[in-house]
């Protein structure tokens, strides 16, 4: 059963056309190199009447990447999929459990609220991105052990790539998680010395420099693991899996100009001299 007929396991001609379609993705984030100020969401979310509990807006915009790949995985095919194919899958489902369930809803002390604007964009994303590798994986690419002779080598050096910057992720990530971890710790600590131990403690908006792993050379190091993880996904695939070339591409150009716009904010907040010679998301470079 289609969850959008034809589109939602998309037919060969519409992932096809999608597929085309999804590399001219980065021509829509030109805007954000034009709107510099305006990002509703994290560090730089504002007041707005409108805003989703940053939480649960989070696991709901990036769930459909895993529903929509699994939907294609298990309704497309007509045949027995080689191996390599549900490696693809199975690493791509991973990523997002963390990314979707387990960081926001288990892991984060705390998360800003998000605009309904970020969550409609972020969610039409998942649900495109996922149909076009998901579709891919499930039939429209690679259907055969003969598909992949000879990829072995490939394969295993992608997959040490991916987890690489999967791993990578989580620790940078986790190192911004202490920072309100630890001011969860010291405001429940002061409000105990002062007898005060039902009051409720919030740390939504509580920032520093993390100084651990390439914090020291860079700010955004959860972005650029993220875009090594999704480098390795691509060497799995080989040059012919264009789903896979799309998802870098479309991350990097949607993520680059957030990553400098969040630098000139912590220059702003935090002044050149502490930041001093850190880059935006590539060491040494950008």
């Amino acid at each position: 059963m289609a969850i959008i007929a034809s589109w939602i396991p998309p037919s060969p001609e519409h992932w096809k056309l999608m597929n085309h379609l999804w590399q001219f993705f980065p021509l829509f984030t030109i805007a954000q190199w034009v709107v510099t100020d305006w990002y509703p969401q994290g560090k730089t979310s504002g007041l707005s009447r409108l805003n989703l509990p940053g939480k649960m807006a989070w696991a709901f915009m990036e769930t459909p990447a895993i529903v929509v790949l699994l939907y294609c995985m298990f309704t497309i095919p007509t045949a027995r999929l080689p191996w390599a194919n549900w490696v693809m899958a199975t690493l791509y489902t991973i990523h997002y459990i963390y990314r979707a369930l387990i960081s926001p809803l288990f892991l984060n002390p705390s998360m800003s609220p998000i605009h309904p604007f970020i969550f409609i964009c972020a969610l039409s994303f998942q649900i495109i991105n996922a149909t076009c590798i998901g579709g891919y994986l499930a039939g429209y690419g690679p259907i055969s052990a003969e598909d992949w002779a000879g990829t072995a080598p490939r394969i295993a050096i992608g997959i040490i790539v991916f987890f690489a910057g999967f791993l990578g992720n989580i620790y940078h990530d986790d190192e911004l998680r202490e920072i309100r971890r630890a001011s969860a710790r010291a405001q429940k600590q002061k409000l105990e010395a002062q007898g005060e131990r039902s009051k409720e403690v919030k740390v939504d908006k509580v920032y520093r420099i993390p100084e651990n792993g390439l914090f020291r050379l860079i700010l955004y190091p959860h972005y650029f693991c993220e875009w090594i993880e999704w480098c390795g996904f691509w060497v799995i695939g080989g040059l012919a899996c264009t789903p896979a070339r799309n998802f870098v591409l479309n991350e990097v150009s949607t993520m680059l100009p957030r990553a400098l716009n969040g630098r000139r904010w912590y220059v702003e907040r935090f002044g050149a001299e502490t930041i001093g010679s850190r880059k935006a998301v590539i060491p040494g470079l950008i």
